[in-house]
């Protein structure tokens, strides 16, 4: 295709737009991104990623940046207004994908760097170039820009934010799960260094509840909810007032952002129709207490980006895109219902219902921070579903100091322990690895992988390029088994109605 008809248009240039076409280019895929603003946003808003997503943005290419570029936050404590402690969420040290449990960032450094490595691949990145319509046909997705431009694809995705034009073309209802505040957000620069223990801490007290976490390096963020009895357009001048009590004043900080923002929890009803599709805030928006915003968009790119993959080398029909949606949308809407019971827990103004909560929780707070609670493993879609632990996120360890993905790369990855290896026949090894995929074996005494084989009752694993496993199997016959089911299951796809136009 020429410069201006590409294998995918990506609309929206923020950090979910940017994944995904980067997952797209390394696998040799053309990529448009248009983005309606003519310069990249300055100003924080994400400011956190977990480890999973870590994890993808290193099999992106930025793994070295993104250790410069962020703050790990190992516990996330919940306080009432005298300082009991109701709930600490966290673990010290990596969670599974190999990264810290949290990450905190700046977001413009983190789009920076994604940029800078779409640009790097050859992405053409249009901006000041808004869509204002498209039509989709037997082939291609035609996107028409506000200079009069028609950008032909054969797949688009929109990526384009809570006020998503691409949504909203599509005529995508939205479901509304009914939770909404209003909140004044601060972002400071602080003028000298503080340490802050622990790093993440939401004040639940009903005289203003209150966010209190790091913005990234150097940065701090403040969060007030806006009571009832507040104008809307008053908060916004009270910034410097409500810091002062944190001793943050104008002489030692600079306010870098402040901005009124209603929380919302919501997902759109689907997320692909033909050839467009959805992913990030476009798709899904929730409440930021479970830090999952972002998130859930970093993982709408991964799922999607391997799909996209196959579908346009055609190694898979085009209804492989049905099960994108499929999984992702059990995932984020847990995300967004674990983030509105965060949210009931902070967002009480009233005292008496404070005082009731605070005497529930506070006995159950023990020495150790408690882990969240996982988000649900994918259940349906492209995995195999007679197989053990099938759609499970599985992990990342090390291999000669290194993680295993800056070794190995990501995506397709038959892995076993190398006491036991594992050898495909030659017809099963030429198909997968036309998929990108590779055999494995890693030290059987790694600490990571042998515990979890161990624990799984496993002696291979089939990684998938979003990091989820297709399946496991007890022996070499297995896996080989486990190989041949993946290929009937990208190859033989039923479509499900009303997909495709």
């Amino acid at each position: 295709m020429s410069r201006t008809d590409p294998d995918v248009a990506v609309v929206g240039c923020g950090p979910v737009g940017l994944t995904l076409a980067v997952l797209l280019a390394q696998r040799g895929h053309s990529v448009t991104m248009l983005e309606r603003w003519a310069h990249p946003y300055p100003l924080p808003r994400a400011v956190h990623i977990d480890h999973e997503v870590a994890r993808v943005l290193q099999s992106a290419g930025i793994g070295a940046e993104l250790t410069r570029i962020t703050e790990p936050a190992d516990v996330y404590e919940w306080r009432n207004g005298q300082g009991t402690t109701l709930l600490r969420l966290g673990r010290v040290g990596p969670g599974g994908s190999g990264w810290p449990l949290s990450l905190m960032f700046h977001q413009p450094a983190l789009e920076a760097v994604l940029e800078n490595r779409a640009r790097d691949l050859g992405v053409e990145i249009r901006r000041g170039c808004p869509v204002t319509d498209f039509s989709q046909h037997q082939h291609v997705v035609a996107l028409a820009t506000a200079d009069g431009e028609v950008v032909k694809a054969r797949y688009a995705v929109g990526c384009d934010g809570a006020n998503s034009t691409v949504r909203t073309l599509l005529d995508v209802p939205m479901v509304e799960l009914g939770f909404f505040y209003d909140w004044l957000i601060v972002d400071v620069v602080l003028h000298d260094d503080r340490v802050f223990d622990p790093v993440n801490v939401q004040i639940c007290d009903p005289a203003r509840p209150t966010t209190v976490v790091s913005g990234g390096p150097g940065r701090r963020r403040w969060e007030f909810m806006r009571l009832d009895h507040e104008p809307l357009d008053e908060l916004e001048t009270r910034a410097w007032e409500l810091l002062e009590p944190w001793g943050v004043r104008p002489d030692n900080a600079t306010l870098e952002r402040r901005a009124l923002y209603t929380f919302a929890a919501r997902y759109a009803e689907r997320w692909r129709s033909g050839r467009v599709l959805l992913a990030g805030d476009a798709a899904h928006q929730m409440p930021p207490f479970a830090g999952q915003g972002l998130c859930a968009g970093i993982r709408d790119a991964a799922n999607l980006a391997w799909k996209l993959d196959l579908v346009l080398t055609g190694a898979a029909s085009d209804t492989l895109l049905d099960t994108y949606d499929e999984e992702r949308v059990p995932s984020a809407r847990q995300a967004i219902e674990f983030s509105i019971e965060l949210g009931k827990i902070i967002c009480v103004p009233d005292p008496e219902a404070a005082a009731a909560r605070d005497e529930a929780m506070a006995p159950l707070v023990g020495p150790e921070p408690t882990d969240a609670p996982p988000l649900p493993s994918i259940e349906a879609g492209i995995i195999d579903p007679d197989s053990p632990h099938a759609g499970a996120l599985f992990v990342q360890g090390t291999v000669s100091g290194r993680r295993f993905d800056d070794v190995h790369g990501a995506g397709w990855r038959l892995i076993s322990l190398d006491h036991e290896p594992l050898e495909l026949d030659p017809e099963a090894s030429r198909w997968f690895a036309s998929l990108g995929g590779r055999v494995v074996a890693v030290p059987a005494g790694d600490p990571v992988y042998g515990r979890w084989f161990a624990e799984h009752g496993a002696s291979a694993a089939l990684q998938r390029p979003d990091f989820h496993l297709y399946g496991t199997a007890a022996s070499p016959a297995a896996a080989a088994a486990l190989i041949d089911h993946l290929r009937t299951r990208l190859e033989i796809q039923p479509a499900r109605e009303g997909a495709l136009l």
